[in-house]
């Protein structure tokens, strides 16, 4: 890649020190979504470091800093503390239904995917969960902190409850098998349906965007969801943040 050529002292002398610092990192950024576009810059791939950019590209650190974070907002790149800047993988489409399931729908994208227990707890149920799970208030629950992943990397992060006792040792079924259908199956459980999807756009918590890799600054996906067995009894209440620029939801009224 050619260093941009309308930073030359030529160029430069047609416009005032401040116009030309401004646009510069405009530029800059322009000239890398293009090379990623042509796929110099793969997907997964790590950028080279600010200091060798701005020797690249005849600027300062700052100049580069304003680009790549100008190219990170618009979900072309992440960045990753003490790692690096990447360009991002990939967008995956997954399919809500009535019978939404990760690894299907990791299936159905080409890829492999898997849920991660983060933690485990035992606890007393919020107003909002007994509400959804239809059980007394402050009674006792299983909620599960589980990042959902795709080729190994962050699709979402969430909190996922189920009443107790009926489902005590689930979560071990699920670090084990990275699989909530597993869990449920290992209760009895043979088929479940998804009751209602509720979907907003928020603006991360710092936990929820170091989960995914991102910056506090890029909005995510956050989908509150209940499933019912068969017999139309809630067995799952959960709330997961999707990250927004990795992925794209669809839901599917007629499946």
């Amino acid at each position: 890649m050619t260093a941009i050529t309308s930073l030359s002292a030529s160029s430069s002398a047609a416009l005032s020190a401040p116009a030309v610092r401004d646009s510069f990192w405009i530029r800059i950024a322009a000239e890398l979504a293009e090379s990623i576009a042509r796929g110099i810059y793969p997907p997964g791939q790590r950028l080279p470091s600010e200091h060798a950019l701005a020797e690249q590209f005849g600027v300062n650190r700052h100049t580069i800093r304003r680009s790549l974070a100008s190219l990170c907002s618009q979900g072309l790149l992440r960045a990753t503390q003490g790692s690096g800047t990447y360009v991002e993988d990939f967008a995956v489409d997954l399919v809500l239904t009535r019978r939404t399931r990760h690894h299907q729908n990791m299936a159905q994208a080409g890829l492999r995917g898997a849920l991660r227990v983060l933690d485990a707890r035992n606890v007393r149920a919020t107003a909002a969960q007994a509400r959804a799970l239809r059980v007394p208030a402050r009674s006792p629950v299983l909620c599960l902190h589980v990042l959902g992943e795709a080729e190994g990397q962050p699709l979402h992060v969430g909190e996922r409850c189920f009443p107790l006792p009926r489902f005590a040792g689930l979560d071990d079924v699920v670090r084990e098998t990275g699989s909530i259908t597993a869990g449920f199956e290992a209760r009895g459980v043979a088929d479940y349906t998804r009751l209602e999807s509720r979907i907003t756009a928020q603006m991360p918590e710092a936990a929820v965007a170091a989960h995914l890799r991102q910056t506090a600054t890029r909005p995510v996906l956050a989908v509150e969801s209940i499933n019912v067995d068969t017999a139309g009894v809630p067995i799952e209440f959960a709330l997961a943040w999707f990250a927004g620029d990795r992925v794209t939801l669809t839901v599917a009224h007629d499946a």
